[in-house]
This record gives C-alpha cells, sequence and structure tokens, in this order.
C-alpha cells in the first residue's frame, strides 16, 4: 500500500535567506488576498467562479505589471500552488465542509508551498535542502525522511523557519499488534477514559501559561504600537504561544501513539466539536445562556485539543492495521452497562453514575467508554454505519456544482 507522510524539520538559514522566505511568504499571500478580493468582486457582479487557469493568467499578468513585478522575484511555482489552495478552499466552501475563505494577514501561517520534485534537491546525508531561488538551506536532521520526495512546504512559526518533506513509499500491509479493542470517552476531568478503567488526565496547556500570557499581553500593550519594544513584546507572545502548542501536540502524540499501538479497534463518540466549541454569547435580541460556563467548556475543550485527538488516533491505527469506529454520543453516560436501563437520573453528578433501577455505581466516565465500547461492536457488526439523529451533511446543490468549475 502507498503511505503519504511528512517529515518535519527546524530550518537553519542564513540572514539572506531568511530575507528571502519572508519575502517569498509575503509574495503568496499577496496572491491569495489579491486572488480572492478578485473572486469576491466577481461574485457580487453576478459573474461565476473563476477556476485555477483563469486565475493563473491573471497571476502571469501580476507578475508582468510594473506595480507589482516584484511578485516575480518570487518562484512561480508556490505562487500558482497558491492559487490552488484557493480553489481548493473555494471547493470545501461549497461542499460545505469548511467556512468561506478569509484575507490573510502577516505574520499569521506565513508559509509557501514548492510542488514540483524535480526542482528540489535533497542531500539527506548532509542534512541539506536545495529549494529553487532559495539554493541549499540546512536543517536539523532529526530522523531520516524514508520514501519519494513529492513536495516541501516552508513555514514560519514563533520566530522560527520549518521545512516539512512530504514523501510517498510502499510498505506492507499493516497487521495489528494486539487484537483488543476499547472505547474511549472525552470528558473534561478526564481528558480520555479508557473501557479498560484507565484514563489520561488533561494536560490544559493553555491554563498552565495563561497567567503568564495575560502578562505579557499586559506589557505590549502599553508599548507604542510597532515601535521596536513592541516588536520584542509580540515576539515574546508569539514564542508563549508556540510554547503552548508544542507541550500539547507532544502530548497528544505521545497518547495516541500508545493507544494505537495497544488496540486494534478504537470507539470514540463521534463529537461535533465545531458546534461544541461555538460561542454561546447570542444576538442582543436573543442573548445566551450560561454564557460563562459555556465559555469555560468551550475553552477546556479547544485547549486539550479533542479534534486533533481523534485525527491523530485515526490515521495511525491505519498505520498500525487498526481502524476508528465513530459511534453516537447519545445517552453514552445515560445507560447503565448492567441492565441497560436509560435515564437521565442515572448521572446523578458529573463523576458519579448510579442506576436508578439496579442500584449500579460507578464512575461515569467510565461507564460511558463501556457504553462507546458496545456501540462500536453493533456499528462494526452492521458493517460501520452510524444511525444518530444528527442531520445529515447536504450535498452540494446544483447551482453550486455549475458556480465551480474545475481546473
Amino acid at each position: 500500500m502507498q503511505r503519504l507522510q511528512a517529515y518535519k524539520y527546524a530550518l537553519q538559514p542564513n540572514s539572506q535567506q531568511e530575507r528571502q522566505m519572508r519575502r517569498f511568504a509575503g509574495s503568496c499571500r499577496f496572491a491569495w488576498n489579491k486572488a480572492l478580493a478578485m473572486q469576491k468582486e466577481n461574485h457580487e457582479a453576478g459573474g461565476k467562479f473563476i477556476n485555477y487557469v483563469a486565475m493563473a493568467k491573471e497571476l502571469t499578468a501580476w507578475r508582468n505589471s510594473p506595480d507589482t513585478a516584484w511578485l516575480a522575484d518570487a518562484p512561480v511555482h508556490p505562487l500558482q500552488q497558491t492559487l490552488r489552495d484557493l480553489e481548493r478552499a473555494y471547493r470545501n466552501f461549497f461542499e460545505k465542509r469548511a467556512a468561506f475563505p478569509r484575507f490573510k494577514k502577516k505574520g499569521q501561517s506565513d508559509s509557501f508551498r514548492y510542488p514540483d520534485p524535480k526542482q528540489i534537491k535533497h542531500d539527506q546525508a548532509n542534512s541539506r535542502i536545495f529549494l529553487p531561488k532559495l539554493g541549499w538551506l540546512r536543517y536539523r536532521n532529526s530522523r531520516e525522511a524514508l520514501g519519494t520526495l513529492k513536495n516541501v512546504t516552508v513555514s514560519a512559526s514563533g520566530g522560527q523557519w520549518f521545512i516539512s518533506i512530504q514523501t510517498e513509499r510502499e510498505v506492507a500491509e499493516p497487521v495489528p499488534q494486539s487484537t483488543s479493542s476499547v472505547g474511549i470517552d472525552m470528558g473534561i476531568a478526564r481528558f480520555a477514559t479508557l473501557s479498560d478503567g484507565t484514563f489520561l488526565p488533561p494536560l490544559n496547556s493553555f491554563r498552565r501559561h495563561e497567567e503568564r500570557l495575560r502578562r505579557y499581553q499586559r506589557v505590549m500593550s502599553r508599548k507604542v504600537k510597532f515601535s521596536n519594544n513592541w516588536k520584542k513584546a509580540k515576539a515574546r507572545i508569539t514564542k508563549l504561544h508556540q510554547k503552548i502548542s508544542n507541550v500539547r501536540r507532544d502530548y497528544l502524540h505521545k497518547a495516541t501513539t500508545t493507544i494505537s499501538q495497544n488496540h486494534a479497534m478504537v470507539c470514540i463518540e463521534d463529537l461535533q466539536i465545531r458546534n461544541m466549541s461555538k460561542s454561546a454569547t447570542g444576538t442582543t435580541d436573543q442573548p445566551g445562556r450560561n454564557v460563562r460556563a459555556k465559555s469555560g467548556l468551550s475553552k477546556s475543550i479547544l485547549d486539550q485539543g479533542w479534534f486533533e485527538f481523534r485525527r491523530q488516533l485515526d490515521y495511525k491505527l491505519q498505520w498500525a492495521g487498526g481502524f476508528l469506529v465513530p459511534v453516537p454520543p447519545q445517552n453514552t453516560s445515560r445507560t447503565c452497562p448492567a441492565c441497560g436501563h436509560v435515564a437521565k437520573e442515572n448521572r446523578q453528578t458529573q463523576a458519579k453514575f448510579a442506576c436508578v433501577d439496579c442500584g449500579f455505581e460507578e464512575n461515569a466516565d467510565l461507564v460511558g467508554a463501556i457504553n462507546i465500547l458496545a456501540a462500536g461492536h453493533a456499528v462494526h457488526a452492521c458493517g460501520g454505519t452510524v444511525q444518530s439523529d444528527r442531520p445529515k451533511k447536504q450535498e452540494p446543490t446544483e447551482a453550486t456544482t455549475r458556480e465551480l468549475a474545475h481546473a
């Protein structure tokens, strides 16, 4: 089977290369924003979606125009890839998989991609890579990149530059090391409770550094905007955000790796994280209820990284020969695993489960994990179909399909 995998390394550019990378990222950001503005103007005028081929012709005109001649200093393939990414973002929006594309801001997710492997030379033995108009760049070779190089993405985060090398290779069909199955219940007091009785405590990376982050932000608010001291204060905040993200990502990778290696089938609730973490403030006419409590819950869900946890579990189980089974979350913590009685009163508190019918008592999160495992076996037995009360995702209408012209 074919496996696509990305290997991320920290770059070690010289000052000239770092300036060039900032320019290239800025050029790609400009191309994205200009193309998005053109698409919006065209839509307001009643026109159809402008596909990639037409936008690529506009890019050529921008590079040859005296007003934007500096675009020609950047490599053309990353600029073209930016337009492809915008078309993909529009397609995801039309098919209701993502929100409407937004304009990019300087300093946020600065990146550019080289899609053509023929232009890239990878000298892994000497920890360096050749990229067009940048030359040879050194990087911290922390592990070997296996497979044939497909593309390279250069990105900036926390004041440091990184390179992501995507490769493709043929691997043997994976065979799971274990035949066991487990159910996982996600929570706040317990990050993840497994049906075997074990649980993972919450890391709460953001809350651990929240006070320090607040202090840094107060310091920056007192500086003159865009002054040197303001830039130093902002860099310190960015670095702290990067640390919070790295700590969370490391915790999730270790947890998901352990679970995927020890279990062949993992059952998890099919939670809609985006809906669960939406703001509850409401509007002036219809204000929200329990806004303060809902805000704290949303912060905890995002801080713990529930969506990333499921994403990592999914692909790591596939690599290990296992599979992930999402199950409907309805009544998983209200159903008694001993007698099957379902009642809201069974869960007396957030942590305590006590069946009002048979008297069975256990931790509520563990009961949820046990029920999730049982539901997962039922879903797997009937061919992996999930029956849920949640409305199905709407398919793209004929109008939006016609509006999106494929390149």
